[in-house]
């Protein structure tokens, strides 16, 4: 199994998280966004959206890292990340979908380029407009989490995909200075995922191509 994957892309960052928890080996491909190389006709070959991540496996290709996560977890049984009943599982898209549909894809660095090229929008501006959509998801996802969190995973006992999508988010928050003490739950699930082997492997620095 090979993953295309940029150490910071929250996206490569939460397909990693999954590929861990479920134990899973695979070989990583770094492509540096910073340099643009997703732009290069070698990569285009690879994905023709010239994004991140990519997951090979058994002479497939699959793109967008929410439909990779819904391909590990049908494939490989091990550590199911999805709720079996269908209550609690449309409650586990909810919370991941905040972060997937609401502040991911305003948030991503194409978008702060596009900002900057076309707008002319400074760091600053760039800074204000990141962390306006992450602490809107977020209050919204506090509340949410109320109802079904024990404060150490987003639902139930076990990391599942909402954990999947936060912890990158929350590491995103934190470079972008989003005060966190806004959000004490989400902070708490944070902290003790953090603890746990298959995040701290998944962690941006601890990838082989963190500069």
């Amino acid at each position: 199994m090979k993953l295309y994957s940029y150490y910071r892309s929250s996206a490569a960052y939460r397909v990693r998280i999954a590929l861990n928890l479920k134990g899973i080996k695979y070989e990583q491909v770094a492509v540096n966004l910073l340099k643009e190389e997703e732009m290069s006709e070698s990569y285009a070959a690879v994905n023709p959206q010239n994004m991140v991540p990519v997951l090979e496996h058994e002479g497939r290709t699959f793109f967008q890292s929410m439909a990779i996560l819904e391909y590990l977890e049908e494939s490989f049984t091990q550590h199911k990340i999805l709720p079996e009943d269908a209550v609690t599982r449309a409650r586990v898209r909810a919370l991941a979908n905040i972060i997937a549909c609401d502040i991911h894809p305003l948030n991503n660095l194409r978008v702060l380029k596009y900002l900057g090229n076309n707008f002319e929008a400074n760091a600053n501006q760039k800074n204000l407009w990141y962390r306006h959509w992450i602490e809107q998801g977020f209050a919204a996802m506090e509340v949410q989490l109320k109802d079904v969190s024990n404060g150490s995973f987003c639902v139930g006992e076990e990391a599942g995909m909402a954990d999947v999508l936060l912890i990158p988010q929350v590491y995103n928050a934190r470079r972008f200075e989003v005060d966190m003490s806004q959000y004490p739950l989400i902070s708490s699930i944070e902290q003790h995922c953090l603890t746990l082997a298959p995040f701290i492997q998944a962690i941006p620095e601890n990838q082989p191509d963190a500069i």
